[in-house]
């Protein structure tokens, strides 16, 4: 099963693992946005797969990840 949140849960969920994160709930968003990471839309909230969104960042921002 994945691990679906929404765009706060999951930058709540970033920043319990590192209180010290640069990334703001705002580039967070941009991310779905711009389809950098892959997101399903539940009516007015975008769910984000929280593996997926760990593999992005882990990969340094590739674009291949979840596609």
């Amino acid at each position: 099963m994945s691990r679906m949140r929404t765009l706060s849960e999951a930058y709540k969920e970033i920043k319990e693992k590192d209180e010290n994160t640069a990334m703001t709930p705002y580039f967070l968003r941009q991310l779905v946005l711009q389809g950098e990471v892959p997101s399903v839309k539940a009516g007015r909230k975008y769910l984000i797969n929280m593996d997926v969104l760990d593999a992005y960042l882990s990969l340094g921002g590739s674009r291949e990840v979840g596609r």
